[in-house]
C-alpha cells in the first residue's frame, strides 16, 4: 500500500480508501441504499479488520448513507477492532436529506452545525479528519458555507474539508473565496471517475492540478460494470440489474471491459483489478474508494495495488476509453499542435 499527500496538506493517506455504502442491514432510509447496502456489524468488523491490515488508513462515510447507519456502524467496528484513532483517517460528508423538515439538508450554516454533531455522535468520536460537502447548494451562498465550515475547523471538531459532486467554476470560486477571506479551503474533491468514464479530465483535473486539489475517486468500477461479471451479450445479476448507476455510455464501457480482459489476463489478474489500477496509475488521483458487501470482494480490490500496467497497456487502454472532443477543447488542441497531455504537472 502507498501512501498519497492529501491535497495541499500534510496528511497522508491511502491509496485506496474503504468505502462504506454498503454498511446496514437494511439500507433503511432511502430505497437505493437497499439495493447497496446490507452488511451487518460482524461483516463490517471483518471488511474494516482486512482493510486496516492491508495498510488502509483512510475510510470514507456519509450521513446518508443508510440514514446514519454506516457512520454508526463504522465508529462501532473501530471500538470493537480496538484500532487507535490516530490510525484511521476518518472522512463523512453532509448535504443529503437527513429529516423532514425544511432545514434538514444543504449547507446552510444552520444545517452543517447540525449534521456534523450528529455524524459526531454516531461516529463516536470527537473529530472528523475530513468534512466534505456530498453535493451542490443551488440556494446557499458559498461563503455561507464556507464561514461555517472555517469555523469547524477552528473548533477542532473538523481538520481538513472537501467537497463532493461539484462543477469545476464553482470549485474554483470557492477556493478564492477561501484565499481572499482567510478561510479553511477544500483541500480534496471526492468524484465519480473510471476508464468508462472520463469526463472529469475535460475541466476539473485541470483545475485539481492547477490548484494542488486532492482526487478521492468513487465508484471506479462503474458501479459493478467494470467488476467482471458483466459482458455484451448479457448483464449478469448483481448491483447494476438493480440500481443502474451511475450512468455509462455501455458501448465505450463494453469495449473497455474487452481490452481489459486481454491485460487481465497478461497480468495473471482480473478486470476488476485492471480497472482499478488504471486509476491508480493516473497522477493526480489521490485515493480510489473501494467499497465491498464480501470479504471476497475486498480481497480482489486489493490487489489491484500489486498491477504494474506498463506504457503500452496504459496507451491501449487510453486509447480505448478515449472521449468525444467537445468544444473548446477541440479548438485549444488545434490552436496549441494537438492534444494537451494530461499530467500531473
Amino acid at each position: 500500500m502507498r501512501y498519497n499527500q492529501m491535497g495541499n496538506t500534510g496528511l497522508k493517506v491511502s491509496e485506496l480508501c474503504l468505502g462504506t455504502m454498503t454498511f446496514g442491514e437494511t439500507g433503511e432510509g432511502n430505497p437505493m441504499w437497499g439495493a447497496i447496502a446490507g452488511v451487518d456489524q460482524t461483516g463490517v468488523d471483518a471488511i474494516v479488520k482486512r482493510a486496516i491490515d492491508a495498510g488502509i488508513n483512510f475510510i470514507d462515510t456519509a450521513n446518508v448513507y443508510s440514514n446514519g447507519v454506516s457512520e454508526q456502524m463504522l465508529g462501532q467496528s473501530l471500538k470493537n477492532l480496538g484500532i487507535k484513532r490516530t490510525d484511521a483517517v476518518i472522512a463523512t460528508k453532509f448535504f443529503g436529506t437527513m429529516g423532514s423538515g425544511p432545514n434538514d439538508r444543504g449547507g446552510s450554516r444552520g444545517h452543517i452545525m447540525d449534521a456534523v454533531d450528529a455524524s459526531l455522535t454516531r461516529l463516536g468520536t470527537d473529530h472528523i479528519d475530513l468534512y466534505q460537502m456530498h453535493g451542490t447548494d443551488m440556494v446557499t451562498p458559498v461563503d455561507e458555507t464556507l464561514r461555517a465550515l472555517d469555523d469547524l475547523v477552528s473548533s477542532g471538531k473538523v481538520r481538513y474539508i472537501g467537497v463532493s459532486n461539484w462543477m469545476a467554476w464553482k470549485i474554483a470560486k470557492a477556493l478564492g473565496r477561501s484565499e481572499t477571506k482567510g478561510y479553511a479551503r477544500f483541500e480534496t474533491l471526492q468524484a465519480y471517475y473510471t476508464i468508462a468514464g472520463r469526463d472529469l479530465e475535460r475541466d476539473i483535473v485541470p483545475l485539481l492540478q492547477s490548484e494542488n486539489v486532492g482526487l478521492m475517486v468513487w465508484s471506479p468500477l462503474a458501479g459493478g460494470l467494470l467488476s467482471g461479471k458483466y459482458t455484451r451479450d448479457g448483464d449478469s445479476e448483481g448491483r447494476r440489474a438493480a440500481f443502474d448507476f451511475p450512468p455509462v455510455n455501455k458501448d465505450r464501457a463494453y469495449d473497455c471491459i474487452d481490452a481489459m480482459r486481454v491485460i487481465a489476463d497478461a497480468h495473471g489478474s482480473t478486470v476488476a483489478q485492471v480497472a482499478l489500477a488504471y486509476i491508480l496509475h493516473k497522477p493526480f488521483v489521490t485515493s480510489v474508494i473501494i467499497g465491498a458487501k464480501r470479504i471476497e470482494q475486498l480481497e480482489d480490490n486489493l490487489q489491484a495495488v500489486d498491477v504494474r500496467l506498463t506504457a503500452e497497456d496504459m496507451a491501449t487502454l487510453d486509447q480505448v476509453s478515449a472521449l468525444p472532443q467537445e468544444y473548446p477543447g477541440w479548438m485549444i488542441d488545434m490552436q496549441n499542435g494537438g492534444p494537451r497531455p494530461v499530467s500531473s504537472n
